[in-house]
């Protein structure tokens, strides 16, 4: 697909058409991945951040509660994902240095000694060292999404922290050259996204030959800087990206044709827009994953990037119980073992 057929399906309202690009993205979807569901349980290890990302929650300057997990409910998270056979971990916080090197890869190399799970770090953007010394304690995968390939609105909405230039490109290519499976993707709709930024986005998870790319509806946290309007880019309004559930599609079934093999989930924002059908859609068109919840619900609503997220009252029981009966109803099977990308013709 051109980078002029990805601009026109941006831009397609049609229903019948669009019908036809969803079938388009379940075949390929069908073909490649074929019909499990991978399951990675989420585990949200801290809510503390060093960054002042213009939309998100988390951001430094926000007055909320902040927690850090102890390293045994980490463990136990991640023995009670393998206890219901997801077949991997997925550690997220934000971008903070209390969670020191040698804590983390103790972490992994305890679950690792205790559990078959594939380990999944989203930490932010941490020095090279930190990454080299996470793979060599067991790290399979690491999650960084560029957000924009645009350099002027990526920096509006992403400022460097002092006077450390934020360059997630590079560190996305440190991540493949050090064998993490690596994933990334962006945000639909941050005000200032043009349809020609959020082409050139799908364009670059193929020239990263992604092995993960994790898409979703740009939402922001109303106590930051772009949630009250304060950081605005301005464009004209005919090329202004919605933040819709429609959008968000969209690029999903893009992302599905123009990388094949890639591992997308079906994401929690997506479920947030669309409580009752939100995750079933996305796997109609593209997805084949989906991340439960093990955060301890104590925690849950304190992570808040953004409000009103799904499941956030919840226990990883229901959670589990929920999902499978959502991949159920569509025709769809669990997947097993870790899940990782498979190469065609490998």
């Amino acid at each position: 697909m051109t980078r002029d057929e990805i601009l026109g399906w941006l831009r397609e309202e049609d229903e019948a058409k669009l019908e036809e690009l969803w079938a388009r993205a379940d075949a390929v979807r069908k073909e490649i991945v074929g019909d499990e569901v991978h399951l990675r349980g989420l585990i949200e290890i801290s809510n503390y951040c060093v960054r002042q990302c213009g939309y998100c929650g988390l951001r430094a300057d926000n007055k909320l509660t902040r927690y850090r997990m102890q390293r045994e409910e980490i463990i136990a998270c991640a023995q009670e994902a393998a206890s219901y056979g997801y077949g991997t971990v997925v550690m997220q916080s934000g971008e903070e240095y209390g969670i020191t090197t040698d804590w983390i890869a103790g972490i992994i190399r305890e679950i690792k000694s205790l559990t078959p799970l594939a380990i999944t770090l989203s930490l932010g953007e941490r020095p090279d060292s930190d990454l080299e010394c996470w793979k060599e304690a067991g790290a399979d995968r690491y999650l960084l999404r560029f957000e924009t390939s645009d350099p002027e609105l990526y920096k509006l909405i992403h400022p460097d922290v002092a006077c450390i230039l934020s360059d997630r490109v590079r560190i996305l290519k440190k991540l493949k050259a050090l064998k993490y499976e690596t994933g990334s993707g962006v945000m639909i709709g941050i005000p200032g996204q043009t349809y020609d930024v959020l082409a050139n986005d799908i364009m670059l998870f193929t020239e990263l030959d992604l092995d993960m790319i994790g898409v979703g509806p740009y939402i922001s946290h109303p106590s930051t800087p772009l949630g009250k309007g304060e950081w605005t880019r301005m464009v004209d309004p005919s090329e202004q990206v919605p933040a819709t559930e429609l959008m968000a599609y969209k690029v999903v079934a893009l992302t599905r044709i123009m990388c094949p093999e890639a591992n997308i989930p079906s994401t929690s924002a997506l479920a947030t827009l669309n409580k009752a059908k939100g995750r079933e859609f996305g796997l109609q068109r593209g997805a084949n994953v989906v991340m439960p919840n093990m955060t301890p619900r104590k925690y849950r609503s304190l992570y808040e990037i953004y409000p009103s997220k799904a499941c956030i009252d919840e226990t990883a029981e229901e959670c589990r119980s929920c999902m499978r009966g959502r991949i159920f109803s569509i025709g769809r099977t669990v997947g097993a073992g870790q899940g990782g990308r498979i190469r065609r013709g490998k």
